[in-house]
């Protein structure tokens, strides 16, 4: 039987998902990790409030961050079954500095020079220079710090120059992309703050949008987000690949996302 697993869903993303599909699939939706099992090429869910019943899916679409979520990505990709986004893809986008390195091979984006301390190294910028510290796996924003005077890290950390300039979002969803403008009351950007804008379909830099494409491809990612910080000369500087953007801040980029999974979904 064919089976969908849903993970990372809110209530009303599968309620909505669900209205979009023709036909009815067998759903499983857990908000949070799953259990699962992989035997002989088979993938197996436990189904949720059913200790230990384990059931067959043949297609899962994943989207949320955990703390944990790193083995249960590097299952599904050693599974290789229909995922979205591609299991291999997010897998080799989680941890941060990893795919940094992996995403700075691609871009055309990629001149900043970046530096990283190990636990308990002091760094120490040179006069007048400010830098920021990025640590964690969370891609959400967290964890980064300004410092100009000796930080000593507490724990592994992406050491970058600080930027100054306008931090946007190429947002890529198969075919189609939109430009976030961020914004934010100081140094940080995000595309939570209310000033933060979806710049119209179309609108978006042609240069960004081809270097996020070019990077997507590389993962093999289907949707993603790549973030930039343009300096007032226009220069362009990559900062991070995001393998599962927010889809729920903006309207127009939620109800697209549904769209764009309930197709993949009856096209299998």
């Amino acid at each position: 039987m064919s089976r969908l697993l849903l993970v990372g869903l809110d209530e009303a993303e599968v309620r909505d998902l669900r209205a979009r599909l023709s036909t009815r699939i067998p759903v499983v939706s857990c908000p949070v990790l799953p259990r699962i099992l992989l035997e002989a090429g088979e993938l197996l869910v436990e189904r949720p409030n059913a200790h230990e019943v384990y059931v067959p899916v043949s297609r899962v679409v994943f989207h949320g961050i955990f703390d944990d979520d790193l083995p249960l990505l590097t299952a599904l990709a050693l599974w290789g079954g229909p995922c979205l986004p591609l299991a291999r893809g997010m897998m080799d986008a989680r941890q941060r500095i990893p795919c940094l390195v992996r995403t700075l091979a691609v871009t055309r984006f990629g001149a900043m020079r970046r530096g990283y301390a190990d636990r308990d190294s002091p760094v120490s910028p040179r006069a007048g220079e400010t830098l920021v510290a990025k640590w964690g796996e969370w891609h959400c924003g967290e964890n980064k710090e300004l410092f100009s005077a000796t930080r000593r890290a507490e724990v592994p950390t992406l050491i970058e120059p600080f930027v100054r300039g306008e931090a946007t979002r190429i947002h890529v969803l198969g075919e189609r992309a939109w430009q976030i403008r961020m914004a934010g009351e100081t140094w940080l950007k995000s595309i939570h703050h209310a000033g933060a804008v979806v710049l119209p379909e179309g609108e978006a830099d042609p240069a960004l949008v081809e270097d996020a494409r070019r990077i997507g491809a590389a993962f093999g990612l289907e949707m993603f987000a790549i973030d930039y910080m343009v300096e007032p000369d226009g220069t362009k500087h990559l900062l991070e690949l995001n393998h599962i953007p927010n889809v729920t801040v903006f309207p127009v980029l939620r109800e697209a996302y549904l769209d764009f999974v309930a197709s993949w979904i009856e096209a299998g």
